[in-house]
């Protein structure tokens, strides 16, 4: 199974677009995303998705965020996200206070923690635990990526979205 991992889309339209075009592309049929849509008209974006979402520090009108998902049939998991994938134990949280997102990668609980916040790429093992950062939808000051984890073998695919 493949899962698009997104993170910090910060209402940046035409990269959202491009990184649905190429999701779509590559058959990925579930999102996770990391936080920080920002505003509600971001959702609808990702509605041809199985879409996962918890809040991030900069998402805005949270009423209108969670009705926009409600819509388009996803679902927001309030600030923590886990779910087993094939096997693959997952958590998600936003990473605004690292110290949650260390505790998550060190129990180990989970196969993979995925997180946002910084908007850089990680990817690197820990304890047998696989820790992403798929980097920022928006791109800011450095190039727009998102990631796509393959559950069948824990690998991850780095994708430049612009």
């Amino acid at each position: 199974m493949l899962i698009g991992l997104l993170s910090d889309s910060h209402d940046r339209i035409p990269n959202a677009q491009t990184a649905v075009k190429k999701l779509k592309n590559q058959n990925v049929q579930t999102v996770l995303h990391a936080g920080d849509f920002c505003s509600p008209f971001m959702v609808p974006i990702f509605k041809d998705f199985d879409l996962h979402a918890v809040f991030g520090n900069n998402d805005g009108d949270v009423y209108l965020l969670m009705e926009k998902m409600r819509e388009i049939g996803g679902t927001f998991h309030g600030d923590f996200f886990e779910q087993e994938f094939d096997g693959l134990r997952l958590a998600m949280y936003h990473g605004t206070h690292p110290e949650i997102t260390d505790a998550l990668i060190h129990c180990g609980k989970y196969d993979a923690v995925v997180s946002g916040h910084t908007h850089k790429v990680v990817e690197e093992q820990v304890n047998g635990t696989l820790v992403i950062n798929p980097g920022s939808v928006h791109g800011f000051h450095h190039q727009a990526t998102m990631g796509v984890l393959d559950t069948s073998d824990k690998s991850l695919n780095i994708v430049t979205i612009n």
